[in-house]
């Protein structure tokens, strides 16, 4: 699995539901490699997210993200390769590999 992290405030980050030609030639290369993509998504903003806690039996909910960080997970891709050096060589090739 890969755990795609970026900065939201990032002109880069994609917009939109379109995946941008970068993403669209990564994944062309898994194809070519045989590597498969069994499953992705980008998240919501962490602006978006609800922070659930419990402690000594009580439920705590706070609004948008736990810690200040300027990077967050944006996205996964859960990829299927045959060993650890396919799934390092496809993961240095993801678009946010250079910036996340």
């Amino acid at each position: 699995m890969l755990m795609i992290c970026d900065d939201e405030t990032d002109k880069r980050r994609p917009a939109g539901d379109r995946a941008p030609p970068d993403h669209v030639a990564w994944m062309e290369y898994m194809d070519q490699c045989g590597v498969a993509l069994l499953d992705g998504a980008r998240l919501r903003p962490s602006g978006d997210a609800t922070t659930v806690r419990a402690r000594d039996g009580e439920v705590l909910i706070s609004d948008g993200p736990f810690v200040e960080t300027k990077e967050q997970i944006g996205g996964f891709a859960l990829i299927e390769c045959d060993n650890l050096d396919e799934a390092i060589a496809v993961a240095a090739r993801h678009p946010f590999a250079a910036h996340g």
